[in-house]
């Protein structure tokens, strides 16, 4: 499969190297290909015919399947110049959280309650299938996760059963992940809220090594 990755950040080379490693192809559009980093990062893909680098028009109409990775402040603008048409149709994974640095180190919500990022993905990308995932849990552990206690939870959510389906079964799944599906694209309002309860974590404590996991009996 082709999939582009809207971001050039560690989560976007992160996603990428894991979509890599299952055999897709991957194309990262950033503003700027020519960054230390994403250098960086084509130089480490050992099978230099599955990665690319390009704009975000260029990632947009190169994936099948789209990986949205940006931070939350430029990511109206990434979409914008990735062109909303290139989406049309195709399913789209948000990773985002909506967070707002103006208060201090610990960051604050800057949408909730009644709307939230993978909401207001939702409906500017109208003739797409947004699934939110990858938004709860650290860059480090989101391609095979190892914790003692099993493979942690990977909650999911958005409106189409198809394309939740095909994130689990490409992605989620094969990258290690137990999934569960919270239902439309509406339980964004929990998810991001709970990836509060992530980062707060990981300030207070200063490690990342930490995940969540849905307990059963």
């Amino acid at each position: 499969m082709k999939i582009g990755i809207l971001g050039s950040g560690e989560v976007g080379r992160r996603l990428g190297k894991g979509c890599i490693d299952l055999g897709h192809h991957v194309m990262i559009g950033t503003r700027n290909p020519e960054k230390k980093e994403i250098q960086e990062w084509l130089k480490d893909i050992n099978n230099k015919n599955q990665a690319f680098v390009g704009s975000f028009a260029e990632a947009s109409a190169f994936g099948d399947l789209l990986i949205i990775a940006t931070l939350w402040s430029g990511t109206e603008n990434a979409i914008d110049l990735a062109i909303p048409t290139n989406f049309k149709d195709k399913i789209v994974v948000d990773t985002t959280n909506p967070l707002d640095f103006s208060k201090g180190n610990f960051p604050q919500l800057s949408i909730g309650f009644d709307n939230s990022a993978g909401e207001t993905i939702q409906s500017i990308l109208s003739d797409s299938k947004v699934v939110k995932a990858f938004n709860i849990v650290g860059n480090p552990h989101m391609i095979r996760p190892d914790f003692p206690c099993g493979p942690p939870t990977m909650f999911i959510c958005g409106n189409s059963e198809d394309a939740k389906k095909t994130i689990i079964e490409t992605l989620t799944n094969p990258f290690g992940w137990e999934t569960i599906d919270l239902g439309g694209i509406e339980q964004c309002r929990l998810l991001e809220p709970l990836a509060m309860i992530w980062i707060n974590h990981y300030i207070k404590t200063g490690s990342g090594n930490h995940a969540f996991k849905l307990l059963k009996k």
